[in-house]
């Protein structure tokens, strides 16, 4: 069954995914970003420039354009629409709503915000998964 696991209180939404999707991928994982186009391209200029010293591998799997085969490989995806997404471990939804498929991952992570509207869309899709049976691990995060 698929591990779900939000993250509480995050400062800066782009900053923490950079962070998260570098820890995963030296873990060997295979991720996919599902979210908004002007969100996957923030985090998309954001991948290129948050450590000086180590990049993120990463494509855009744009709706009705077909990767490269040479690109298929790369660790992490961003995606809006989970349909466009390969075979992959982990998911990191920055969508406002828990997108279907999800259930086809080992692992989804959600992060919120401390702003009321982030953490309103959270609350529902925390209910989402929990009608659902999903088991969720919650995650304080330290500012």
């Amino acid at each position: 069954m698929t591990e779900v696991s939000f993250h509480f209180n995050v400062p800066d939404r782009t900053a923490y995914a950079c962070r998260l999707l570098r820890k995963a991928l030296r873990k060997g994982a295979q991720i996919v970003v599902s979210g908004a186009p002007p969100v996957l391209a923030d985090l998309d200029r954001a991948l290129w420039s948050f450590d000086p010293i180590e990049f993120v591998p990463h494509v855009i799997a744009r709706p009705g354009e077909e990767l490269a085969p040479r690109l298929r490989t790369t660790p992490v995806w961003l995606v809006s629409d989970l349909a466009q997404a390969g075979h992959h471990d982990v998911l990191l939804n920055l969508h406002d709503e828990a997108p279907a498929g999800f259930e086809s991952f080992a692992r989804v992570i959600e992060i919120v915000t401390s702003d009321p509207d982030d953490r309103a869309a959270a609350r529902q899709r925390w209910k989402h998964y929990a009608s659902r049976g999903y088991a969720i691990e919650k995650h304080e995060v330290a500012n």
